[in-house]
């Protein structure tokens, strides 16, 4: 079980656990859930780490189909400029592998931000905590354990 879960499990969050055969030659984690799993994109949403001028590191979550618009999170951060993190910084922060990053169960309690497009669903899956894995729950949910706040940061 992973952190995440785990998190979920003792707050007695609603949730749902998905997994599927994660393919090692994937080019894309987010979209091979939405295939696997055979979800509409738009609620399949994807944990990306980025890096402010001061190297504070900060959790969005956008939905897989689309990108992160950094200039939109430094803005709803409160900060000149981000950047995508580097990755090993972003595994050692979370405490997770790269394709399997949770916004939830991270080592460190990192500032995180969720596209508002997410509030618009009925659910949302992100990742569980590894690859293949994934948890289904609303955005509020997501919102409140992960003490993120909702933001317009994602682009199609």
């Amino acid at each position: 079980m992973t952190p995440a879960i785990q998190l979920l499990k003792r707050a007695r969050a609603e949730y749902q656990v998905h997994s599927y055969q994660h393919d090692p030659q994937s080019s894309s984690y987010g979209l091979e859930a939405v295939e696997k799993l055979n979800l509409p994109a738009a609620q399949v949403f994807k944990t990306l780490l980025v890096v402010t001028e001061k190297a504070e590191l900060l959790v969005a979550v956008v939905p897989v189909a689309g990108s992160l618009d950094l200039k939109a999170l430094a803005q709803a951060a409160g900060v000149k400029k981000v950047e995508m993190a580097d990755p090993q910084a972003a595994q050692r922060a979370t405490g997770y592998l790269l394709g399997g990053i949770s916004p939830l169960g991270q080592k460190k309690r990192l500032r995180s931000f969720i596209d508002e497009s997410a509030r618009q669903q009925p659910s949302i899956f992100v990742s569980a905590g590894r690859r293949g894995l994934e948890v289904q729950l609303s955005a509020a949910t997501l919102e409140q354990y992960s003490n993120a706040q909702f933001a317009a940061i994602g682009r199609e």
